[in-house]
């Protein structure tokens, strides 16, 4: 175990089944940590030795699955990688702070992947990483401001009147190609709307 290693970890929002936390404990076994686990209706919980400490890991469940709870420091580099591997394959959301030499370095993870990534020393603090976002506030002001939903929202419903009257026709004539086709074209048309939110 190395003296010097120390990492927190906050916010934690990791949600997963059970296999995840068998894989877990089989994963602590594996690597020679004590441990035990008991379960309630409401928690499973890991207790993990750790040198001197014990580790209580705290899983609350939700249905039929489950989401760590709590903060955690750890001192041991190996149940550290364990614990963000766990991160990482449950696709979670963390806030991870290592400590090292008068030093912090912070990590914001987001669906299992650092977005951002900053320096603190003293009272400085520098981003050493920043995940650029997919949509830029200019777009999304753009968006905002564009009436192009609303106008095409007008002509919609017109052409879904068509169509249905359309198809009625078809059924009425007994024309079962052109309903088909007709149901096809109301069937974009519906998903036009789910996207317009109409």
């Amino acid at each position: 175990m190395n003296k010097s290693h120390e990492v927190e970890y906050c916010n934690l929002e990791l949600r997963f089944d059970r296999r995840q936390i068998q894989n877990l404990i089989r994963d602590l076994i594996h690597e020679g940590y004590s441990l035990y686990w008991s379960e309630s209706d409401v928690y499973f919980l890991i207790s993990v030795r750790s040198g001197r400490k014990l580790v209580k890991l705290r899983f609350q469940r939700v249905r039929n699955r489950y989401k760590i709870i709590g903060d955690y420091i750890i001192k041991d580099e190996k149940l550290s990688a364990l614990l963000e591997k766990l991160i990482n394959d449950s696709r979670g959301h963390a806030v991870v702070k290592r400590f090292k030499d008068r030093q912090i370095v912070i990590e914001s993870i987001m669906f299992g992947e650092i977005i951002r990534l900053v320096e603190v020393s003293g009272m400085e603090h520098r981003i050493i990483y920043q995940k650029k976002p997919l949509v830029t506030v200019e777009e999304m002001i753009q968006a905002f401001q564009s009436k192009r939903a609303e106008e095409r929202a007008v002509v919609l419903r017109y052409e879904l009147d068509y169509e249905l009257s359309v198809l009625h026709e078809a059924i009425k004539e007994e024309r079962e190609s052109d309903a088909a086709l007709s149901k096809e074209r109301l069937q974009m048309l519906r998903i036009e709307m789910i996207q317009l939110e109409l």
